[in-house]
């Protein structure tokens, strides 16, 4: 008997699952760069959103726990300690552009393929990690003092994939 890869067992492609798998870090960077923040608090958003992936592993939702837990996998885990990279997009707008019609083809995707509740899940999921990255650092201020929890241009970028995703 040979295993099955896990995207063949939710009825996806290599290509799909990659889509799939690739989309929450894809939101991570997009969502961190929304608002040019300077390293350390790309770092910040960074951690931010690698433990918003990671908590998937845990969700109630088979396809989110397999995907956090190939996207994890793939990245490295921060239970661990590790860390991402930071990606500075020289276009961060053609990026998040980008981003934002992954998602939309994502959600095509998954719901012609899986029951509601899952795409809904996985949606959610993927707000969630937007959420928690724009929210992880302030923007603006001095030093790390005062500025906004979440600036404009973060809460956009959040509120735009919402609305792609209709969660």
């Amino acid at each position: 008997m040979t295993d099955q890869p896990v995207f063949s067992e939710f009825g996806f492609s290599d290509d799909e699952w990659g889509l799939l798998v690739g989309l929450p870090q894809a939101v991570l960077t997009a969502a961190s760069a929304a608002e040019s923040n300077g390293t350390r608090r790309t770092r910040t958003e960074n951690a931010a959103g690698l433990d918003a992936i990671s908590a998937g592993r845990e969700s109630a939702s088979p396809l989110v726990a397999a995907v956090a837990g190939e996207a994890i996998a793939r990245t490295g885990d921060p239970e661990t300690g590790e860390e991402l990279p930071i990606i500075e997009p020289a276009d961060p707008q053609a990026m998040i552009a980008d981003v934002l019609q992954r998602a939309k083809t994502a959600a095509a995707l998954l719901a012609n393929r899986v029951h509601e509740g899952e795409v809904g899940a996985y949606e959610h999921w993927l707000v969630e990690i937007a959420d928690q990255v724009v929210s992880a650092a302030p923007s603006g201020g001095i030093l790390g003092i005062g500025g906004e929890t979440v600036s404009d241009a973060e809460r956009r970028f959040r509120d735009r994939l919402a609305e792609v995703l209709n969660d």
